[in-house]
């Protein structure tokens, strides 16, 4: 009987067997790849957002801001106190090459491209743009990034770009440190709640937060409209995903494969039920530390599996430079977890900080409050007599701000419109408090392009308005799509009054922080 062309081949080939519980050939691969995208995503943000966001023409621009950091510190020490390449220059072509920069590397690591210079490149630009982007970078999943990729760096190949041909294997203890991190993160995250806003204990929170969150998303009215019974029960699991479960991380391998299981979930629930940014994206590759090439062997198709499988028979002995670096990364995070530590045991439990101006080892938290009501600053120009009550107001359209009752909550995860989000912020505050808002309103009235591109819609595309005003709205998700609507609101009052450019009051307030630009025509400075 004649064989088949390769049988022979084919019955050579050594059997294929799920790899080992220590192998993590392909974790690698999965983490390395996925901080691409999430590289690729936050650059992306930068690209379209960094120069009305904090450019010289911007709402909080930078060249103010780090002089006043350098005058705060007395000098040289603020080149440590706040680490960014942007001491160098922060022009705006420099901000617009250093985003772009960052989205090409991303998009290397991304497709398999990968070794350490390429990876402290993006660790260096993200961290240059936390640590001046101000509120607008102040968030938990900014100083995540930076962790999550100075970790990276100790996985990736020292020099061969080429992530598939990499000699020495994964060092193991940098897959704990990601396990470590993922426990920060959510017991963290945890612990925050059970401090922190009572309806958390009384497991009501998620009867308020899929309507009041900073970003509600299409599927948050559907959640906050399901029966009361499942909202308790998406609270017990909320703690049992980010109170018990992250000890399992460091249990058997059974276990641990259970806990990430269960992070994961949660986390893809959170995607599902609104828009918190790269936040939830990232959690999700973090946790992916817990599975070892076993659990996605089984997800690769099995030509890729023979691939490598073969791979992991070529793997070398970790050099010398290698157990150097991987044991020098243990002590430095084993050091700094100190602080974190500490800050998860005290009852003024600190939510996203960093101990050290690298922001290598944070604390991080989410929504240790919850708000019960849904306040909107509302941002809408007239051409008119603002004292006349038959005055025509119409109103700037953000991209994912709730304003249009009739617009459904976007879907944007995991990009993230960082203006809208500070907006929110803005609605549980006042403008003395945010007053980059007055900035905004004054771009608005001068009519400049900046500002005009993180705007959904502008009422006034020809000529700027006479007349901006600030109002705070109460809104409410419409029941059952009442009248075409899916929010209904309420005026609450005045957040600020009607500003022009002839307002001497208005100016003076932008003169005091830096941002009156020279008139284009002389406004009339006397009282009204």
């Amino acid at each position: 009987m004649v064989e088949p062309a390769g049988a022979e081949a084919r019955e050579a080939e050594p059997p294929l067997r799920p790899a080992r519980a220590q192998n993590y050939v392909l974790t690698r691969v999965v983490l390395l790849r996925g901080l691409g995208f999430m590289y690729v995503v936050a650059f992306a943000i930068l690209v379209r957002q960094v120069q009305p966001l904090i450019g010289s023409r911007g709402l909080l621009p930078v060249a103010p801001f780090l002089e006043r950091v350098w005058r705060h510190f007395d000098g040289s020490a603020a080149l440590v106190r706040l680490p960014t390449l942007f001491w160098l220059g922060c022009a705006d072509r420099t901000l617009e090459l250093a985003a772009w920069l960052g989205l090409v590397l991303g998009a290397l690591v991304l497709a398999g491209v990968v070794n350490v210079p390429i990876l402290v490149t993006l660790w260096a630009l993200y961290l240059s743009f936390v640590h001046v982007g101000q509120i607008f970078y102040g968030y938990g999943w900014d100083i995540l990034l930076c962790e999550t990729g100075f970790l990276a760096v100790f996985l990736a190949p020292l020099w061969r770009p080429k992530l598939i041909h990499v000699s020495e294997p994964p060092p193991v203890l940098v897959i704990v440190l990601f396990r470590w991190l993922t426990f920060r993160l959510m017991f963290g995250a945890g612990l925050i709640k059970l401090r922190g806003d009572p309806c958390w204990r009384e497991l009501r929170c998620l009867d308020y937060h899929y309507e009041t969150q900073p970003n509600p998303g299409p599927l948050s009215y559907y959640f906050h409209f399901m029966p009361a019974w499942t909202h308790t029960a998406g609270v017990l699991f909320n703690h049992f995903a980010e109170v018990i479960a992250p000890f399992g991380v460091f249990g058997p391998r059974r276990l641990r494969i259970l806990a990430g299981s269960v992070i994961v979930l949660f986390q893809t629930l959170l995607i599902l039920s609104g828009n918190l940014s790269f936040l939830n994206w990232l959690t999700i590759l973090i946790a992916l530390a817990c599975f070892d090439d076993g659990v996605f062997e089984r997800l690769w198709p099995r030509v890729w599996r023979r691939r490598f499988a073969g791979l992991r028979r070529s793997l070398e002995q970790p050099s010398q430079s290698r157990r150097i670096a991987t044991a020098a990364i243990g002590v430095l995070v084993g050091l700094l977890s100190i602080g974190p530590v500490v800050n998860l045991l005290s009852e003024r439990q600190h939510m996203n900080d960093s101990f050290n101006p690298f922001d290598f080892v944070n604390t991080y938290g989410a929504f240790g409050s919850v708000e019960r009501t849904r306040h909107e600053v509302v941002l809408s120009g007239t051409r008119g007599d603002p004292a006349d009550p038959r005055t025509v107001w119409h109103e700037y359209e953000f991209p994912c701000k709730p304003g249009n009752l009739h617009r459904p909550p976007c879907l944007i995860t995991p990009y993230h419109y960082r203006l809208d989000w500070q907006l929110w912020f803005a609605g549980l505050s006042n403008f003395e408090r945010e007053p980059w808002i007055v900035h905004l309103i004054y771009q608005l009235l001068r009519g400049d392009p900046s500002p005009k591109t993180l705007l959904a819609e502008d009422p006034f595309p020809e000529r700027p308005p006479l007349y901006v005003r600030a109002e705070l709205y109460t809104y409410r998700f419409a029941p059952g799509h009442a009248k075409g609507q899916y929010w209904e609101r309420e005026l609450d009052g005045e957040y600020l009054p009607p500003l022009s450019l002839h307002h001497r009051q208005f100016l003076r307030f932008l003169d005091a922080y830096g941002w009156l630009d020279p008139p284009r025509q002389k406004p009339d400075l006397s009282p009204r």
